[in-house]
Parts: structure tokens; sequence; C-alpha cells
């Protein structure tokens, strides 16, 4: 009986790599450098079916996915779920690098809402966020805790949009294919181009290889969640009316190769919808590295989303209170969520907390928590590039300004008075508005002469929108900042 169960123990020995590949075998698509190391390492876990400018479509173990992502691959999971051999393989037909794409002209025009952004981010709302995110526990994909986590945001994003009293806000859920685990996407659709996009987002789920049950993920990736969140937060606040339309989304499974952002951004390339750019955030919250923001510079980033960043942050984060510095890094292979977006042919970009292989060396483990990485301070550098993104991206929406009346009319801030002068041209001013940062009418003057002087001494320092009424030619609408 012992000699028995002694062949029996080798037997299951024997046996276990080619039953384990059975069970847990799955089709993605990897850099093909990557695909061959693991073949040389671990030649039963995977199988290279074919390989096509540098990627390869692949059948490989959880345990080969798990060793890439723990001994090869500095960040992400390094490769793209697929949900068939079929889908891999076509997916590298997909040569997004070749695909000819309508740049935007992106510029840098709306430095009021900006700066008036930027007051408002408080750094201890994102740590709230983590430290809740943290409280579930893990979050890994298959976990109910997860799918929990994504329906208590909905309520939370639907909550602060019944709050704001606004109909142009909408959540929805994203049901997806290859994971129980849903996605969820806050919209604010454009005011004026309702079907160009503008996108931030970052991935739900968290994952510790070596102990599911243990992920608690507080940098990876509840510190990027809590980033855009609070960009919403801010935004919503502001009563910001954007001229395009902005999403915010929290994502399914990244951890197991992409899988909610991957099915999005492919829904969105089918059905035509003209994301003009995306930005992700995945880890905001672990300063490892020199500088605060480090872009990520692989080959399928767009380069000129990238200078964007650079511009936003040289204009508005150069000194002052909002003050950071930014350095460049390389990733890898499909090392997040924004690959997605590249993969289909939009302009993506991914700045991170540090640089890569300085980055938190916590993550997927049990002490990947906030009392031990967290730094909020340094996450909301990262809110502050977001917001400057989507506000100077996505732009806000004119109010009604007829040039007439702007080429003859001037109005500034003086000692807490705002003088105004309507010159040239015979009109009459029938009402004045004044407006607060939550769309709040605050001040109402009628019956104003063509100049004068109106006193704005009880009013708190902050970002105000003042709005002239005239008889003839409409409104004007001025954004102001009291300080």
């Amino acid at each position: 009986m012992k000699n028995f169960l002694l062949h029996l123990f080798f037997l299951l020995i024997i046996l276990t790599p080619t039953q384990a590949q059975e069970r847990s075998s799955f089709y993605a698509t990897m850099d093909s450098n990557d695909a061959e190391k693991l073949k040389m390492e671990l030649p039963q876990e995977i199988e290279i079916i074919t390989t096509y400018k540098g990627q390869s479509a692949v059948l490989l173990t959880e345990y080969a996915a798990n060793e890439l992502q723990e001994n090869l691959i500095l960040h992400g999971p390094g490769y793209v779920f697929k949900g068939s051999k079929e889908q891999a393989v076509k997916s590298l037909e997909n040569d997004f690098l070749s695909q000819t794409r309508e740049i935007t002209n992106f510029t840098i025009t709306e430095d009021v809402m900006v700066n008036a952004a930027l007051d408002l981010v408080q750094e201890i709302n994102i740590e709230n966020e983590i430290l809740e995110l943290e409280g579930y526990g893990t979050r890994y994909h298959t976990k109910t805790s997860a799918s929990q986590a994504v329906m208590d945001l909905k309520d939370q994003w639907e909550a602060m949009a019944l709050a704001s009293g606004r109909s142009d806000i909408s959540v929805r859920l994203y049901y997806h294919t290859n994971t129980n685990m849903p996605s969820v996407i806050l919209t604010i659709e454009g005011a004026e181009s309702p079907d160009d996009f503008i996108i931030v987002g970052g991935h739900m789920d968290s994952s510790n290889y070596s102990n599911q049950n243990d992920a608690p993920g507080a940098d990876d990736n509840g510190s990027g969640v809590a980033s855009v969140i609070e960009m919403s937060r801010v935004i919503i606040d502001m009563n910001f009316i954007p001229q395009k339309t902005i999403e915010f989304m929290a994502y399914a499974a990244e951890e197991i190769g992409l899988v909610g952002s991957d099915e999005i951004a492919a829904e969105y390339k089918n059905n035509n919808i003209n994301v003009e750019a995306y930005v992700n955030f995945d880890m905001t919250n672990y300063k490892g590295s020199t500088e605060d923001v480090y872009i990520n510079t692989d080959y399928y980033i767009s380069t000129t989303l990238n200078n964007f960043l650079f511009d936003l942050m040289d204009h508005y984060n150069s000194s002052g209170a909002h003050q950071f510095t930014y350095g460049t890094s390389i990733c890898n292979y499909g090392c997040s969520d924004h690959y997605s977006w590249a993969q289909q042919g939009y302009d993506a970009a991914f700045p991170f907390e540090a640089a890569f292989g300085e980055h938190n060396p916590y993550i997927h483990s049990s002490q990947d928590t906030y009392s031990i990485t967290g730094n909020s301070e340094h996450a909301a550098k990262f809110v502050k590039l977001g917001l400057e993104f989507i506000i100077e991206a996505a732009k806000s929406q004119t109010l009604s300004t007829n040039d007439i009346i702007g080429n003859n009319f001037k109005m500034l801030i003086k000692d807490r008075k705002l003088i105004y002068q309507l010159n040239n041209l015979n009109d009459s001013i029938n009402q004045f508005e004044l407006f607060d940062i939550t769309g709040k009418r605050i001040l109402v003057v009628d019956d104003l002469q063509r100049s004068g002087e109106i006193s704005l001494g009880n009013l708190a320092n902050g970002f105000y929108v003042a709005v002239f009424d005239f008889d003839e030619n409409g409104t004007l609408a001025k954004k102001f900042i009291l300080n």
C-alpha cells in the first residue's frame, strides 16, 4: 500500500502541469519576445500560435500568466485576454500603428476654469476613496466584492448626478462577455459637440497572484479609481458644462488581461464613436522616483497626446501652489487599460506614479494598503493633471456669447469691484446676473447704465461667471476669479 501511494504521488506530479494547462488555458496576445522567453522557461505552459510585427497570439495557462507578471513584466498583465483563438489571431491583423489618425488640435485656452478646478481638489477625498476601496478586501474579478465595489460606485455617481440637478449627466453599467464583473461609466454629454468624446479611466479590480483572497489593492488600483472619482466630483461641483462629451470609466478585470477596457474600446470602435483622446490612471499614490508624474512613452502611445500633457504641466504646474515635476518612462506591452484604446486606433496616454521599476513594490500583495503605501498628496497631482486634460480637451460651453457685444464691451475686476463699460454700440444693459462655482445665481442687478461698477465686497474668494443681458444683442458671459 505504501509503495502504491508513493507511485501515485509521483504520477500526480508528472500529470499536474499538463492537466493544469487543460483546465486553465486561455487565448491572448502578447509581445513576441516575452512569448519566446516564456516558451523557453515553461514550454508546456504556452503555445505560440502565430506572430506578426512583434506581437504573438498565444494559448497560455494561468500559471504562465502569473510567471509573466511576476518575473518578466514591470507592471500590468503584459498580455491582452482574448475570448477565442480566432479573436487572438484577428487582433494581430488590426495593425493599429499603421492606421491614419485624425490629429486633434489640442489648445490651452481655459485658464480660468482650470485654475478654479485645481483649487477644488481635496486630498482627503482621495484618501477616503482609497480606504473605501481597500475595505472591500480583494476585488479580484470573480469575487462578489469586486462587483459590489462597482455597484457602489454606480450609486455614488448617480447620487452626485442627482444632487447636481443636471439632465446631461448619466451613469450606466457595462456588462462584459469574458467576466461577470461589470464596468461603470459616468457620462457628461457635450453641449455643442456631443459626438466627440474625451475619456479618463482606471481599473477597479485587484489581484494577489499568490493569494487572491488577500488583495486590498489600495494603490493598484484603488488610487487610480479614487483619482478619477475626485476628477468627476470637481467637474460636477463646479458645474462645468463641456462642449464635448466627457466620460469617466472604472473597468472590470484589468488584472487578467485588460478584459473590461478591451471590450469597451472595441465596441466604441465598431460603433464609430469618435474618441478624441483617452488618458489612463493606474497607480497614482506611491512616489518612488525623483519626479512626480511619469509619462509613458511606449511605441503605441500617442506622441501628440503626450506632448499635450507636457504642455499642460508646463503651463499650469511649473510654479505656484499647484507645482509639480514630470519625467518619462517605458511600460510594456498591454501594461494597462490605455493599451486597449491605442489598439483600436485612438490616441491614448498613461501618466504613472514613478519610473517603471521604481513604482510601488507592494502591489499584488497583502501589503498594498494605504497605511503602507499611501500618499494622497502625490495622487492629487494626477487629479490636477486629469482636470487640466479634461477641461482643455473638452472645452467649456460658450455661454451665448455674442461677438458683436464682445467687441464693444469691457469688464475688469479691481478692488473687489466689477467695473464694466459698453462702447460704440446703440444698445443698453437690461440685467446683470452673477453665478458661483456651483451654478447658483447669487446676485441680480436690473437696469444698469452703459458703464458703472458693481460691488463684490461681500463675496468669498473663488470662481464666478458674470452674465450681462442686453436689450437687442443677447447675452454675454464672462468668467473671473475673485481673490
